[in-house]
């Protein structure tokens, strides 16, 4: 479940309309050779797996537990079972696919010595062993024991039997739990304290209900509970350790009564509530020549911060947007998190940390300091790198970058690049053209609002940033056009927390302009007019906003995730408005005609996990393009497009749409370039666990894109009411790795409706024949990417 990246990615068609199918079959080949290569593991495992077991001992194969309890489900009986299962020790060799292969070439190079290249790659590459005769069965059955009382089953009572067959071992552990205990009554103390009067002001949101099951992992999370909510209100040395859950279980009836007090012997200070004093920021901190606090009275004071800065490296401005807390205020720990955060998030210090020590002896204030060693300010950086794209575009590209993280002493960053590259289509409509790219572009951003009126200040634990930025980039398809682009924009990003992020840019201009288109191209717009806005000039002048909600970003996993991403995009709004003209294109600024139109983009996706490792997603994509005024369609670069290894994988980029218009042949060959002003996409995909970092997929994939308006070289292209019976769908099934640092995905797809057959011919399920070598041929499609779909 992750949010869907920008990756590097592959298609491959088993079967389309289209030339070279040498790379397909080699991907087969090597496919089946693999299945071939993991047979043969598969019989190896079973002949050698106990080859260097000593006499008298076992291959231990793992444990299994039988859990007998009352008064819980089903369910709840399997998920003890399984953390039971999982509690034991030591654990079994590791498997892949049901194969211990590291066991495996531990036993290919096996030796005794302890140097040579053979004792090298039997360490490195294999895993000894696990014997029989390295099981506690007393500690396990103690551990288990101990485990079921923390969760409420103080009668439990484990046992265990060890079965030995032809070398090899396992563990059965019987478990007993009895009856589990529940929670009957929860009381806080309270002896008018200011201590013990907050702890109950904050006893309503307890995690402890009456007729909860007895858990110490709850009763330790409640303590966790008390003492956050105890940090927010000034008790800064209070720890969890002070708190005592005094628990009586002799009410009888399987349940508990709970009393939670503070412990006799916790200190003074863990009960006083502390206020900020002074505020002292050391700058330019280094860690390899730390020295002690000596200089506090130096430096400059700044609406109560003292910063010590005696290069002058910062504006001491600077720090009153980072900081968080004022002296006098009550210590929370939001405002400390909040400072932390957003001194790092400034992109200027490589470590930052802070001190806090009582001001006085008797008094409640505290003196915090902070340490801040800066990253370097100048970095030059050069980059080489490999790329393959959806259309089967294969390239290379070297960047020079510069950066400045301090450009005028406020921690502006201001970011370089130059790049340049190529690209070839092996395979596919553009074979034999190559493309070569060279541009720069130049981003300066201020962490703050920058605002011409007023002044804008954000308590979230993120630093906000006004950011301008300037482009430019040509584009020369040899043989066939030239494309020089330009763009600039002035915009706000900023996020209200980990999950939540906002960018609006209230200017945003692009302006894209043909140079030297060949004579080749020509015939083919001759051939197909709608490839003329390939090279139409386009001039953009607008606005966007766009908002981001990350459920997945926060942490853990959840048993329900969502993500939303929002796009809304003004062009000549304003400008059409100040600017006299009426018809397409007849409204200009500088003798440029600029595009008018309005386009939104809602993204929406669900995640549901499944078991242990497995998980349900699901996406709809929902875009809407109005073009108005000076435009009969949104500019060609906005436009929607569908198909490919993350949309419709059982159709190429691209290839799919608008509505029920199919594009001709030119010299034989079927450009990939439909675009649409509207967009409706849906999919769905289960992914089983397989084994370790293999996951499986089972998807299905719908969607199609429309003009807004009619036009007579595309019939069928615009947007009706019979819209939902012009989807393009799309199934197929997939593997991935999932190693964290990337996700390599494979998916096999068909499509099983085509919106460009005539109505009544459109489903196409009645017509798959996997055992058909002609259907194979003309429908599989085969992806090869990086990241997940969505």
């Amino acid at each position: 479940m992750r949010k869907q990246e920008t990756t590097v990615n592959k298609q491959y068609a088993i079967s389309n309309p289209q030339p070279a199918r040498g790379t397909e079959q080699y991907v087969i080949g090597n496919l089946k050779l693999l299945v071939a290569y993991c047979l043969l593991l598969v019989v190896l495992a079973a002949c050698s797996t106990t080859k260097h077991i000593p006499d008298n001992d076992a291959l231990y194969t793992g444990a299994k537990v039988k859990l007998n309890a009352e008064n819980i489900t089903g369910q709840q009986k399997k998920v003890y079972a399984a953390d039971l299962q999982g509690q034991t020790r030591p654990r079994p060799n590791g498997k892949f696919l049901g194969i211990p292969f590291k066991l495996l070439l531990w036993n290919m190079f096996y030796t005794t010595k302890q140097k040579g290249l053979k004792a090298g790659l039997q360490r490195k590459l294999g895993q000894p062993p696990v014997l029989a005769s390295t099981v506690n069965l007393g500690a396990n059955t103690t551990l288990l024991q101990n485990y079921l009382q923390n969760k409420g089953f103080f009668g439990a009572q484990v046992t265990a039997d060890s079965t030995w067959k032809k070398k090899k071992a396992s563990v059965t552990y019987t478990a007993n739990a009895g009856a589990q205990y529940k929670i009957q009554s929860v009381v806080f103390i309270n002896d008018s304290s200011l201590l013990t009067t907050a702890i109950a002001d904050i006893s309503k949101e307890t995690l402890l209900k009456k007729g909860a099951p007895y858990d110490l992992d709850l009763i330790k999370g409640e303590r966790l509970r008390i003492d956050g909510l105890l940090k927010e209100r000034g008790f800064y040395y209070f720890s969890p350790e002070y708190i005592l859950m005094q628990v009586d279980s002799t009410a009888g009836s399987n349940l508990v009564d709970i009393r939670v007090v503070i412990k006799p012997d916790a200190p003074d200070q863990a009960k006083e509530v502390y206020y900020i004093n002074d505020v002292t920021i050391y700058s330019n901190y280094s860690l390899n020549s730390a020295r002690a606090d000596t200089i506090r009275n130096t430096g400059v004071v700044t609406n109560g911060y003292r910063v010590i800065d005696p290069a002058g490296k910062y504006r001491p401005k600077l720090f009153t947007t980072a900081m968080q807390f004022s002296p006098n205020e009550v210590y929370n720990r939001t405002d400390h998190n909040r400072t932390l955060n957003r001194l790092i998030n400034l992109n200027v210090f490589k470590f930052v940390k802070n001190r806090f020590e009582i001001a006085k002896v008797d008094s409640p204030k505290l003196n915090v300091f902070y340490y801040l060693t800066p990253h370097p300010e100048k970095a030059l950086r050069a980059e080489f790198g490999a790329n393959t794209k959806s259309n089967n575009l294969n390239g290379t590209e070297l960047s020079i970058g510069f950066k400045h993280r301090n450009t005028f002493r406020g921690a502006e960053q201001m970011d370089f690049r130059i790049y340049g590259g190529t690209e070839a289509q092996f395979s596919g409509s553009f074979s034999g053209t190559s493309t070569l790219r060279v541009g720069g572009e130049i981003n300066f951003a201020i962490p703050r609002f920058v605002t011409p009126f007023f002044s804008i200040k954000t308590k979230s634990a993120y630093v906000p940033r006004t950011n301008i930025q300037l482009g430019y980039e040509a584009l020369n398809r040899r043989t066939l056009y030239t494309l020089n682009s330009f763009r600039g924009g002035l915009g706000y990003l900023w996020k209200q927390s980990a999950r939540t992020s906002h960018e609006f840019y209230p200017l945003a201009v692009t302006y894209v302009q043909p140079l030297n288109i060949t004579t080749t191209f020509k015939d083919q717009i001759n051939a197909s007019p709608t490839l003329q806005h390939i090279v139409d000039t386009q001039f953009i002048l607008g606005s966007t906003y766009q908002y981001n909600f990350n459920d997945q970003a926060a942490g853990a996993p959840k048993l329900n995730s969502f993500y939303f991403n929002g796009l809304a995009d003004i062009s000549g709004n304003l400008a059409g408005l100040l600017v006299k003209g009426s018809g397409v294109n007849g409204k200009r600024i500088l003798n440029l005609p600029f595009s008018q139109y309005i386009k939104l983009e809602l993204d929406g996706r669900y995640y549901r996990r499944i078991g242990t490792g497995s998980s349900w997603a699901n996406r709809i994509i929902v875009g809407y393009g109005l073009p108005y005024g000076n435009s009969r369609q949104i500019p060609y670069i906005k436009q929607f497009f569908i198909g490919g290894n993350n949309s419709i994988r059982a159709f190429r980029s691209r290839t799919v749409g608008p509505g029920t218009y199919k594009a001709p042949l030119i010299e034989n060959r079927y450009i990939p370039d439909q675009t649409g002003d509207l967009k409706l996409e849906l999919n769905t995909e289960f992914r089983p666990r397989i084994s370790g970092p293999l996951y499986g997929a089972v998807f299905v994939d719908a969607g199609n894109i429309w003009l807004k308006n009619s036009d007579p070289d595309k019939p069928g292209a615009a947007i009706s009411k019979s819209f939902l019976n012009e989807l393009a769908m799309g199934a197929g099934v997939g593997v991935r790795i999932d190693i964290t640092l990337f996700v390599l995905r494979l998916d096999l797809a068909f499509p099983i409706r085509d919106p460009t057959r005539p109505a009544g011919e459109r489903l196409l399920i009645n017509q798959i024949n996997f055992g058909s070598q002609a259907w194979r041929r003309e429908n599989l499609i085969l992806n090869l990417a990086i990241g997940y779909p969505f």
